[in-house]
């Protein structure tokens, strides 16, 4: 028991600054207790470069078409790869959700919108293929972390990346943001001028600048303890969301810090934050009702 107990803290720790260093989770992938789901899915292409690949993960056990979510991880828009992000499809699964966790490409060979372009297409796929794979192509979330809510953010509330990649932005119920950076003009880092930089319009670059009364409701989370992302940039969306009249869970999880909220979707850390029952509670009300959009 001993042993087990602390082979466990060491792995999240190693996790921990894996992720906070934006640096492949691998180790963690491959040890890392994991939720019981299916995986029908692996490497599927939805574009023709070779970052455009995305794993699938569904219930073990579903009766009725599930709701769809796709996962976008996290790491400056730089590093990241779908392989080591599997226990979190996994854990979107186990809580009945058809899980979509894609690759993107990556800075330097794009700068923004590339990324974003790329999800959507990801979500073109999940839309054409989720009722074959046991999902309701009309219930779509969107879910990131970090990097990956930005991305999440910007899909869900710029319709038009969504209606390029010819999805009915209707279809997405929610999106949920797991410390994203939202608010970050002036550009004042190298990470963000040489994602954002030579973009001609940068306010057009801030998720906020798209707040709409019909936007989708968001759950929006951050850890009080975050020195990457600032635990501002998740209060200024929300307010933005809010002054639109959108409905918005917003989060602030004590001594958490960038990683963590990822990292509490594990099953080793989900006791140190409530995050994933929160998430999850959230976007099953917006998802209730299988009839709507019509």
């Amino acid at each position: 028991m001993v042993g087990s107990m602390t082979r466990r803290v060491g792995l999240i720790a190693l996790a921990g600054s894996m992720v906070s260093a934006c640096s492949p989770l691998s180790l963690f992938a491959t040890f890392v207790p994991k939720d019981a789901a299916r995986s029908p899915e692996h490497g599927v292409a939805f574009g023709p470069d070779p970052r455009q690949r995305l794993d699938v993960y569904a219930p073990r056990h579903e009766t009725a078409p599930a709701p769809v979510a796709v996962f976008f991880y996290g790491g400056s828009w730089d590093s990241g790869r779908r392989q080591d992000y599997g226990w979190v499809g996994r854990a979107l699964a186990a809580q009945g959700f058809l899980t979509i966790v894609p690759d993107y490409r990556l800075y330097p060979a794009v700068r923004y919108p590339g990324f974003v372009e790329d999800g959507a297409l990801a979500v073109r796929w999940a839309a054409d293929h989720a009722r074959a794979l046991g999902g309701d192509p009309s219930r779509i979330v969107l879910i990131g972390h970090s990097a990956g809510a930005y991305n999440a953010a910007m899909l869900a509330l710029d319709d038009r990346y969504l209606k390029a990649a010819g999805v009915d932005p209707k279809v997405v119920r929610a999106f949920a943001g797991l410390s994203g950076p939202y608010d970050f003009l002036p550009l004042d880092g190298p990470i963000t001028r040489r994602t954002f930089g030579d973009y001609p319009d940068l306010p057009a670059t801030q998720p906020g600048a798209y707040a709409r009364a019909d936007s989708p409701p968001a759950f929006l989370a951050t850890g009080d303890a975050d020195t990457t992302v600032k635990p501002r940039n998740t209060k200024a969306l929300a307010a933005a969301l809010r002054a639109q009249g959108v409905a918005v869970e917003e989060r602030h999880y004590g001594g958490l810090n960038h990683a963590d909220t990822v990292l509490a979707l594990s099953r080793p850390l989900r006791g140190k934050a409530p995050v994933l029952s929160e998430m999850v509670g959230f976007l099953e009300a917006q998802v209730a009702d299988p009839l709507a959009p019509t």
